[in-house]
């Protein structure tokens, strides 16, 4: 960590997971809940800038893997009465497996190309959702139990579901740092850059894209099933295309270059439409107004600007 971080960025870590801790003590001030789903997305929208910001790899179907993710551990704790720990794992599980048949059929292609197939792959899932039985259609799964962790936590406690969702969302983020800054990391952003050259240095080019893009799936797929544990519920709005766009927005917002930034337009994004909610069809609106502005003032996204603020400008040789 600390190759990685510098003094203020240390100290505003600190400062945020310490004001997340408080959370629960404090609801008066802000709804747990709400912030579980902040979490939930803000991990979503990290999971998939992994595949844009450091692949290079444009998806319009990530929304396929939250709502796999969902319904499978929909499926897992109220259809097979599966503890908790291992709902999550299912969904988790499911989402990667389906990250691997999008891979394969998707790392072939560049571009557009790319983004079109998963979107056609993405809308495939959609309807599969709609037409099985034990989804509940546009209804949706309903009352899935939050069970007892290990037998031990009983999670239908809002305290301890939230700290729950608040460990495994930081363990998502360290997880992500973590690869973004491996080798492993490295020879991805140099396969975004200049594939070709990584091709002629005997990088196995399109096992790393895979790679990437089943870790990608695989998070997103957490953050689904922590989404459908906190509601108790998992709908078609999860797997709905309209979430693949969200998350685009969320990573483009925060800085898609940067490992924490899609939190932050996760944050954005989330709240303006929970608190806008009231307005109905207004907020698509000054959702697209503020994109609009950001992209105009902030290029490389909120946190890649105030990286570009922190950073001392260079000096001559």
């Amino acid at each position: 960590m600390n190759a990685y971080f510098s003094t203020w960025q240390k100290v505003l870590i600190a400062v945020v997971v310490l004001a997340l801790l408080v959370v629960p003590w404090a609801p008066q001030v802000v709804y747990p809940v709400f912030v579980m789903k902040l979490l939930c997305m803000g991990l979503f929208a990290c999971a998939y800038s992994l595949l844009l910001g450091f692949g290079g790899m444009m998806s319009f179907g990530h929304a396929a893997f939250f709502g796999t993710a969902a319904y499978a551990t929909g499926v897992a704790a109220k259809l097979w009465g599966l503890p908790p720990e291992l709902s999550l794992l299912a969904g988790t599980l499911a989402a990667a497996l389906l990250g691997a048949v999008f891979g394969a059929l998707a790392i072939h292609r560049q571009g557009i190309y790319l983004a079109m197939i998963t979107l056609a792959l993405a809308q495939m899932v959609y309807f599969i959702f709609l037409q099985l039985p034990f989804t509940g259609a546009e209804d949706g799964m309903q009352q899935i139990p939050r069970g007892t962790l290990f037998g031990l936590i009983d999670l239908r406690n809002d305290f301890a579901m939230y700290h729950l969702v608040l460990l495994l969302t930081l363990g998502g983020l360290w997880l992500i740092h973590r690869v973004v800054h491996s080798p492993f990391g490295h020879v991805v952003v140099a396969v975004r850059e200049h594939e070709p050259r990584a091709r002629s240095l005997g990088y196995p080019v399109e096992r790393y894209k895979l790679m990437l893009f089943v870790l990608s799936a695989a998070l997103s797929g957490l953050a689904g099933s922590m989404k459908a544990l906190v509601f108790q519920l998992a709908a078609l709005t999860d797997v709905h295309w309209h979430l693949s766009g969200d998350v685009v927005l969320m990573a483009l917002l925060g800085g898609m270059h940067t490992v924490f930034g899609p939190a932050i337009g996760a944050t954005l994004v989330t709240g303006l439409q929970y608190y806008l909610d009231a307005f109905g069809g207004w907020v698509t609106l000054v959702t697209g107004l503020i994109f609009m502005v950001c992209v105009l003032s902030f290029r490389s996204g909120i946190a890649g600007a105030v990286k570009a603020l922190r950073t001392p400008p260079r000096t001559g040789p």
